[in-house]
């Protein structure tokens, strides 16, 4: 008889160590999805990282996680352009993320560890991506959303605060709710946003020049410049149903003046004063002078609502609240701190992600104590 070997159980500090490797790989490749993504570039072609600026691909023996950052000193080893400390920051994150989640719940079940580390990556690729382009994309937040309701019937606890779950089933449904409230409710707050504060009217004594700025590089988005001020086309059109009403005195397009009168610009297209329709991919360019200017807005994107549903999904509707509350407060504490000014947009996803987080390596059981400090004072 063969003696096979004695591995140490999971729960030793040894498994500590892949666990950090296997994050550090999957940060990597989050990496790739943070810069191709928003861009609508596919993660898998070309399959090879390639640098951002000279776009030459990166051979294997450099592309190594953590170290090959550290290695070239954060430049390309063709063009020696600087290579943001992101790249780094993302696999260092993702890794140490990954361990935590293996320390804490690996005495549960390899199934829940492999659910949350789930989680967790698609909650980095969020924060970065919303982080740097203002945007969450509906695929990841989807993908999460499925992935948190298998973890609750994996582990039905899951969802809920301290206590009895039930079975799988009790665990889905507790999932089931917990994205239909952070949805739903998320999603009520945002149309009744967009009903009192869903327009910006500028207006002008004298006419002042507009125009629509082409992007630099294909990571920027176009812009519309009024009297200085430029504002991102992503920013100005989170719904088909978006209007840029402008009341010129004066329209060129393509260099062309074609008289003046109220504007219609759309995200696609243009409605020039006479009705006639021009789509902005036949234009070369589009400017001139205006007086006045509505442009619309969003104090939250859909993105954040998608998000607080996957949210919900993993963690219940107590999670979802939660998750909200301390955002809010996260969101606060940056604005000061960052001297970034309120009235400022602020991306909302990555502090959604941060309460996701703290609520899930323990968070929860402050909001138990809270629940019972304060229910009592209410009872007579």
């Amino acid at each position: 008889m063969f003696n096979l070997p004695q591995y140490p159980p999971l729960e030793h500090w040894i498994w500590l160590i892949p666990a950090f490797l296997i994050g550090a790989c999957i940060g990597s490749f989050l990496n790739v999805v943070i810069y191709r993504l928003p861009l609508g570039l596919s993660v898998n072609k070309p399959k090879r990282s390639f640098c951002p600026q000279c776009k030459k691909s990166i051979p294997l023996c450099l592309n190594l996680p953590l170290i090959s950052w550290l290695w070239l000193g954060g430049k390309c080893k063709e063009c020696r352009s600087p290579i943001a400390f992101r790249y780094f920051g993302v696999e260092l994150l993702t890794a140490i993320l990954f361990t935590a989640v293996w320390w804490c719940f690996i005495p549960y079940s390899a199934s829940v560890v492999v659910c949350l580390w789930g989680l967790v990556a698609l909650l980095v690729a969020v924060t970065f991506i919303d982080a740097e382009h203002l945007m969450i994309p509906i695929a990841l937040t989807w993908t999460g959303s499925v992935v948190g309701l298998v973890a609750c019937v994996v582990w039905p606890q899951l969802p809920v605060l301290a206590g009895e779950a039930g079975n799988g089933l009790a665990g889905l449904k507790q999932g089931g709710i917990g994205w239909v409230v952070g949805f739903c409710g998320l999603w009520l707050v945002v149309e009744l946003g967009k009903m009192a504060f869903g327009k910006k009217s500028l207006s002008f004594d004298r006419p002042v020049a507009w125009s629509l700025k082409e992007p630099e590089n294909d990571q920027d988005p176009m812009y519309f410049v009024i009297d200085g001020e430029s504002i991102p086309w992503w920013d100005i059109f989170s719904r088909k149903a978006d209007r840029l009403l402008v009341e010129t005195t004066e329209i060129k397009v393509s260099g062309e003046s074609v008289g003046g009168g109220p504007l219609v610009i759309r995200e696609l297209d243009i409605q020039l004063p006479d009705g006639t329709i021009h789509h902005l991919a036949q234009i070369k360019s589009l400017d001139g002078m205006a007086t006045r200017a509505v442009i619309p807005r969003e104090a939250m994107g859909m993105g954040d609502v998608h998000l607080l549903g996957m949210i919900g999904a993993f963690f219940g509707w107590t999670g979802v609240l939660f998750s909200l509350f301390a955002a809010s407060i996260f969101a606060i504490i940056a604005a000061l701190i960052g001297r970034i000014g309120f009235g400022k947009q602020l991306p909302f996803g990555p502090f959604l992600a941060m309460g996701a987080v703290a609520w899930m390596f323990g968070a929860w059981r402050l909001w138990e104590w809270y629940l019972t400090l304060v229910l009592p004072l209410g009872m007579p």
